[in-house]
């Protein structure tokens, strides 16, 4: 938000809780799951990033994205919205895990939703790798399947992305978007134990089944170009 801001457009946020007014970002109330403020909070606007998620909670997950998504998508078509643009994770289509096969519902919708569409699929967030590998240390040791290649991107690469796409208008298309390096998990282990100070043990398995095959091939990374630029080390850095 703070880069579309940066970049002159006129931005309104929606958030289920009321926040601070003070800044260039306009806060409103709304709710995907029960449908409260959406209609005001896409009524007047050009374009609706849809960045709303809630990964790993069961039925809510699916309420949020794909019911939520269903409505967002019918408001934004009542109120004339020219463009959506529907943030998902690369490897949705390829990787037999229940969230992603959520996104890839979610995907569905905004393509039947009847609004002109873009699709960004991304990496993993530097974030997410962190606090995965930060939970899979707790017991003392760190368990990793060293062989599944990752490529996690920066928050802020996604965003400079999202608005140049805003820029370039509705596509009808689904981009992938990656971070600028590939490596194995095993590689990101290492490194953030070492960045972060941490003396773990590395227990190096193999994840067993469709899902560890499906992350052993690849499915997690994209070879689509452009990519970002912040690299893991650097991220880790910061």
């Amino acid at each position: 938000m703070d880069v579309l801001a940066g970049q002159g457009y006129e931005v309104r946020a929606a958030s289920r809780a009321a926040r601070n007014a003070g800044g260039p970002v306009r806060w409103v109330v709304a709710d995907l799951v029960s449908g409260r403020g959406v209609a005001e909070a896409v009524d007047g606007v050009d374009a609706v990033v849809h960045l709303a998620s809630a990964p790993y909670k069961g039925r809510y997950t699916a309420q949020v994205e794909i019911d939520g998504t269903r409505g967002l998508l019918r408001a934004a078509r009542e109120a004339g919205v020219g463009h959506v643009l529907y943030v998902s994770i690369v490897g949705a289509d390829r990787v037999p895990w229940g969230y992603y096969r959520v996104k890839l519902r979610g995907e569905e919708v905004v393509r039947a939703g009847g609004v002109p569409w873009t699709i960004l699929r991304a990496t993993q967030f530097h974030g997410f790798v962190e606090q995965g590998l930060a939970a899979l240390a707790r017991p003392g040791f760190l368990v990793v399947d060293p062989a599944i290649p990752a490529q996690p991107v920066d928050v802020r690469d996604v965003a400079a992305r999202l608005e140049g796409l805003l820029r370039l208008g509705p596509s009808r298309t689904v981009e992938e978007f990656g971070g600028p390096e590939v490596l194995t998990l095993g590689e990101a282990a290492e490194t953030w134990l070492r960045a972060r100070g941490r003396r773990r043990p590395v227990l190096r398995v193999r994840l067993p089944g469709p899902l560890g095959r499906a992350f052993r091939a690849g499915h997690l990374v994209t070879a689509a170009r452009p990519t970002g630029t912040i690299t893991w080390r650097e991220y880790l850095a910061q």
